[in-house]
Order: structure tokens, then sequence, then C-alpha cells
């Protein structure tokens, strides 16, 4: 009970919603917020391509074998 006393004013004084000033959105492109695959996980983006046999060129556009889309 006295843990739960600490630990709830705790966590209504710690938000985890915070507000980005304009000139610390700069900050949010850099390379490690991008979704693209990094230089660390171009092999196994090669290997799964060579493994599954259907994908594209590193990751590129995949379709089937019989000629349909």
């Amino acid at each position: 009970m006295g843990l739960a006393l600490v630990l709830l004013p705790l966590g209504a004084a710690l938000p985890s919603c915070v507000s980005v000033a304009a000139y610390q959105k700069v900050y949010l492109n850099d390379e490690d917020m991008k979704l693209s695959s990094k230089i660390v996980e171009t092999p196994e983006t090669n290997f799964e391509s060579y493994r599954e046999g259907a994908g594209g060129a590193n990751g590129g556009k995949v379709g089937g074998g019989c000629g349909c889309n």
C-alpha cells in the first residue's frame, strides 16, 4: 500500500507526452530516426532475399511467379 502511494503521484508527475519546440524539431530528422534500413541491416536483408527467393533486390518489390498481380 505504501509503494502505491509513492508510485501514483510519481506517475502523475512524469507524463510521457512532451511538446517539442520548433527549434528542437531538427533533431527528429537525425539518421537514427529514419525508418530505412541501416548499414548494419544490409547483409541480413540480402540473406533474407536469397532465402525467400521471390523477393526483389534488397527488399524491393516482390511479385508472384504466375504473372498475376
